[in-house]
């Protein structure tokens, strides 16, 4: 087993990675003796495939075990169905030794991480992420939020899971969006601190789509590296070091919620966002063209979109400016500067911002 060691003094947490490690989960929980009662949120589908062999290996190790179900959307996100949730929860939470455990990708991670935070003040929680997304990223580092409708992830607070558990043949699961959604976030990690990535993904993609069991594991392993070390440094994003981390995310958080998130998942919202991004670069003259067209042609081996339709403009701008990363700034945007390094921009200008949006508009 890989154990990649996230340190935050006294919230340092492990990352377990293995194929199979979900049948270990109770092993793996009752090392760290956060309780003896998990609740477990996750989605009715996951629940049905996994929820028999997590409620098996947790009751050999003396932890119970009650499910929730979400939504398999950000609906989950919404402010009623969290406060419905936690009022679930206390209600079961009769004389209990109660943690949280995520049993899903970004949406089921952020919601949970949410509650942990919240309820009683803040209570463990565990992340065992099902989604290549969550598991090379979301599921890693503390950011929890509910959207609002004005815009994604508004209401949150940083909240480290006490674990995380990632279990790369959980990836077979997944439907081909889904495994593309996740794809677009290794490829922020490729653009944004590791050119050995960035190559790799460019000259496997057969190896990667297909899930080749070494392609996957080298992947995961080296985006939760750089996902840890970045976090270690600035946890909760007041040194400028975390925000890279935000790459793409500033359109894309924007398509999002203009959209209603429901037309273009958040690896594709984000995918446009990064070729947005270094288009802006581009125009910016941070970065050359010839490193402009490696970066969308990588996006689009991986069949993911570099243009959208169907939202209007004014809509996106307004879900912009609501951005929670914009503190005493105009905006602020993560630009690429080459292959493996980025830049952080503030207060562009909004004709460049419209402009570069409009020609990603079909």
């Amino acid at each position: 087993m890989k154990i990649i060691k996230l340190k935050l003094k006294s919230k340092s947490y492990p990352i377990y990675i293995q194929q199979g490690s979900i049948t270990k989960a109770g092993n793996l929980l009752a090392r760290l003796k956060i309780g003896k009662d998990a609740v477990i949120i996750t989605n009715s589908y996951l629940k049905r495939k996994f929820g028999i062999q997590i409620q098996n290996s947790l009751t050999r190790c003396g932890i119970s075990s009650k499910f929730y179900t979400a939504p398999d959307s950000e609906k989950a996100k919404s402010i009623q169905y969290c406060l419905n949730l936690i009022d679930k929860i206390s209600k079961y939470d009769n004389k209990k030794q109660i943690f949280l455990v995520a049993l899903g990708g970004g949406v089921v991670g952020d919601l949970t991480g949410f509650i942990a935070s919240i309820y009683k003040r803040g209570v463990p929680y565990i992340q065992i992420p099902t989604t290549l997304l969550a598991q090379v990223d979301s599921s890693i580092g503390g950011k929890t939020a509910i959207d609002l409708k004005v815009a994604k992830n508004l209401v949150g607070a940083f909240h480290q899971p006490k674990a995380v558990i990632v279990d790369p043949g959980l990836l077979k699961s997944l439907s081909e969006r889904q495994l593309r959604s996740g794809l677009a976030e290794v490829i922020k990690y490729a653009i944004i601190k590791d050119k050995f990535l960035f190559n790799f993904l460019k000259n496997n993609y057969k190896k990667v789509f297909c899930l080749n069991k070494k392609a996957v594991e080298l992947i995961e392993e080296r985006c939760i590296a750089i996902k840890a070390q970045v976090v270690e440094r600035d946890e909760q994003e007041k040194k400028g070091i975390r925000t890279i981390l935000n790459f793409g995310h500033t359109i894309g958080h924007a398509i999002e919620a203009a959209a209603g998130y429901h037309k273009y998942s958040h690896g594709e919202a984000i995918s446009i966002g990064m070729a947005c991004a270094t288009e802006i670069s581009y125009n910016l003259k941070l970065i050359k063209e010839n490193k402009l067209k490696q970066i969308i042609n990588l996006i689009r081996l991986y069949k993911l979109p570099t243009q959208f339709k169907g939202i209007a403009l004014n809509k996106i701008m307004n879900s912009l400016v609501r951005d929670k990363k914009f503190i005493q700034v105009r905006n602020k945007f993560v630009l690429p500067a080459a292959i493996g390094r980025v830049t952080i921009k503030n207060n562009i200008p909004e004709i460049i911002i419209r402009k570069t949006i409009l020609r990603h508009l079909i």
